[in-house]
């Protein structure tokens, strides 16, 4: 075995591992006491269920780093003290499954019981109120679910780990470009080193903007992580298993009750586990832009679908078993942004029930042997995926200049129009299992 390689399997697994802590935050390791944990408010007991939870964290701090340190990592602006990534990471009691659940830092929860009077507000601001126990019982508070270990990591940690694992793997369909977070990336499949896959899982400032897309980014770079473990079965190896969760616990600040003991047997349980057993979601969001007096835009959680999801972990199901099928199909984008003029009185018909603005153009003569084609120009290139979905097997044509309207040639290929209905959260952060997440599984060209 090559010396790298060698490397590579003694460090995967503590890589993996603080690579879930330290996707988007940073908080000095080792700084602090362990902080207790106190009851849940009456009436708010989280509950046990089946499998072990375990709430991951990163923090917007950066004491501790220097500013070359910070330049080097696009980590510069004014800290909040406050949580910027908070993961929930459920395994199986049989180890047959790890579901993670990301929970965006603007999600507009009910606090914990604290020494301030009972209040509302953003979840990353539980952490400033209350350190790492508010921050878990408000957790529990909002999802009902028992946390059993907690950990928390720093920018600098993610980096080194990813550098001693050999790089990490990431991909896109579309270049990604954010000069806040220093990401220039071109289209495929890419090696990356820690600092670069820092830029990429820290990136907001993408099409479209927020939270949810940057949430996905997190959970393809740990699902191709993961990946990497169970093709190279570092899970099968319980002395590396253990040299690793000491290296991790060097890296990483957990509660007062996991330690090294534990995170070797979270490991270990882990040791037959396929990227078709790993699944990745984000809560259900109903309002993107919920506007508070005092935290301002927040994100409003769906509670019916929100329960369903918990509720399927607390019962240790999957989270795809909370998907339903049948009705409209999910889009990214409002209908009703998109204007289109479609030569076909059935299929227009069929646009304007979706709520697309249309407008009828005269049929030609004969329909156009093929599919449907839609000509826009790439301006407009987001609202494409929401119209194409309402138009099954229909092809997509960009052509620059086209101006602010979508055009409907509709073929003798026509397979008709399908109802579709706009709902990002199931767009950007529907329960999807690894081996549909995982780079590779559509086309593209690794660099």
């Amino acid at each position: 075995m090559a010396p790298h390689a060698r490397l590579r399997r003694r460090h995967a697994v503590a890589a993996a591992a603080l690579l879930i802590t330290t996707l988007a935050g940073a908080v000095p390791a080792g700084a602090g006491a362990a902080e207790g944990r106190s009851a849940p408010a009456p009436g708010q007991e989280a509950v046990k269920g089946r499998g072990t939870n375990l709430l991951v964290a990163g923090l917007d701090r950066r004491s501790g780093m220097s500013r070359e340190e910070i330049q080097q990592l696009h980590v510069g602006g004014q800290q909040c003290g406050c949580t910027d990534v908070l993961m929930l990471v459920h395994i199986a009691a049989d180890g047959r499954r790890l579901s993670v659940v990301s929970l965006p830092r603007d999600s507009f929860v009910r606090f914990a019981r604290h020494d301030h009077p009972t209040h509302s507000g953003k979840i990353n601001g539980a952490y400033a109120h209350g350190g790492r126990d508010l921050t878990v019982r408000t957790v529990e508070r909002a999802t009902g679910l028992r946390v059993d270990h907690y950990m928390e990591a720093d920018f600098r940690g993610f980096v080194e780990a990813v550098d001693d694992l050999g790089g990490a793997e990431v991909c896109s369909d579309r270049p990604l470009r954010d000069e806040n977070s220093g990401l220039d990336l071109a289209a495929g499949i890419h090696d990356v080193d820690g600092k670069h896959a820092l830029r990429y899982v820290r990136a907001r400032h993408l099409n479209p903007p927020g939270d949810l897309g940057r949430v996905r980014r997190q959970q393809k770079l740990l699902l191709g992580m993961l990946a990497r473990l169970s093709d190279a079965q570092v899970f099968k190896d319980p002395m590396a298993t253990a040299r690793t969760a000491r290296a991790l616990m060097s890296h990483v600040r957990t509660d007062g009750h996991t330690d090294v003991r534990t995170l070797t047997s979270l490991a270990w349980k882990l040791r037959d586990l396929t990227p078709r057993q790993t699944e990745f979601a984000t809560v259900p969001i109903s309002n993107f832009d919920y506007r508070d007096p005092t935290w301002g835009s927040s994100l409003l959680w769906d509670d019916k679908r929100a329960k369903r999801m918990f509720g399927a972990l607390r019962a240790d199901r999957p989270l795809t078993s909370t998907r339903k099928s049948g009705g409209p199909v999910p889009v990214g984008m409002p209908p009703q942004e998109t204007k289109v003029s479609v030569d076909d009185p059935r299929v227009a018909a069929g646009l304007r029930e979706s709520g697309f603005d249309v407008t009828e153009a005269p049929a030609p003569g004969s329909r156009p042997s093929g599919p449907t084609v839609v000509t826009y120009d790439p301006e407009r290139a987001r609202f494409a995926p929401s119209l194409a979905a309402a138009l099954p097997g229909a092809k997509l044509r960009p052509v620059a200049g086209f101006g602010p309207v979508f055009r409907v040639a509709v073929g003798s290929g026509d397979r008709g129009v399908t109802q579709v209905t706009y709902d990002r959260s199931m767009v950007e952060g529907a329960p999807v299992t690894g081996d549909r997440l995982r780079c590779g599984h559509s086309s593209g060209k690794k660099s």
